[in-house]
């Protein structure tokens, strides 16, 4: 019994750091942004007096209204083709298990070992020729291209462990491929879909190297480009960024909060096979 209270007290204490370790830096975030400039205090400790005009200067000088609408834009595109080209290609690799297939899914597999900035070059090179630069579509298409290895693996090994039977009883009362996938295969894929949004739309939400280079016209400025404006070599305003990046931080959170039993439920089916 004495062993079972020590390891018991340990386990609490390890997680109540690991949630001070991930709280913390919200709390931090929080006193900046209601901070005014001239407050030198500490960042841990609380503001003297609360300073709101740091919110009020961040929707006013980061046009931060603008920017979360084009960051708005762009995640919700990206997130569409990324889970519906995802579904769909997954499918016929996890109802036919090939060899042919299993390359194909070891070749995706693959590519998200790829980094990202190791391309950048052609990439934009070519975007150029495209006319790709300064368009909602171009830096949608990127986007979706490098969140659709991850879907498609975890909608392959999801997809997989749903009965082949009901694949079959579908194609017996007349029901083609793509009947069965949209009737059969796609509603029973609500808690993997879950993950996938929460992790493609978190990535491209945080996003600063593509929106950095492709879109680099002030009125398609996104919320990470934003905060950056913030920062210039003549000033920094530390509380408008803060209170900056607390508004954009709160979107992720109350989506992941809404659909937390579903990411989690998602997460772990998709890790069975």
């Amino acid at each position: 019994m004495k062993k079972d209270k020590i390891v018991s007290w340990l386990k609490a204490i390890t997680a109540f750091m690991l949630i001070t370790v991930h709280i913390a830096p919200f709390y931090i975030l929080i006193n900046m942004s209601l901070k005014s400039p001239g407050e030198r205090t500490s960042r841990w400790m609380p503001p003297a007096k609360l300073h709101i005009q740091n919110y009020i200067s961040a929707m006013e000088m980061g046009n931060l209204l603008l920017a979360i609408r084009n960051t708005l834009i762009i995640v919700a595109a990206s997130v569409v083709i990324i889970v519906m080209v995802g579904a769909m290609a997954a499918y016929p690799l996890a109802r036919k298990v090939t060899k042919k297939n299993q390359l194909i899914l070891g070749f995706i597999v693959g590519i998200m070992m790829v980094p990202q900035l190791s391309i950048l070059v052609p990439l934009y090179k070519e975007m150029v020729s495209l006319g790709g630069i300064n368009t909602y579509w171009g830096v949608i298409i990127v986007s979706a291209t490098f969140n659709l290895p991850m879907a498609i693996y975890m909608y392959t090994n999801f997809i997989g462990t749903i009965p082949r039977e009901l694949d079959e009883a579908a194609m017996i009362d007349g029901c083609s491929h793509m009947q069965v996938f949209f009737r059969i295969i796609m509603p029973s894929l609500k808690a993997i879909t879950a993950s996938v949004v929460i992790w493609t739309s978190v990535g491209i939400w945080n996003d600063y190297q593509f929106q950095l280079y492709f879109l680099q016209k002030p009125s398609f400025r996104t919320i990470t480009l934003a905060i950056t404006t913030f920062f210039t070599e003549t000033k920094t305003d530390m509380g408008a960024a803060a209170a900056a990046a607390f508004m954009v931080v709160l979107p992720p959170v109350i989506l992941y909060i809404m659909l937390q039993k579903y990411f989690v439920k998602g997460a772990m089916d998709s890790a069975v096979k």
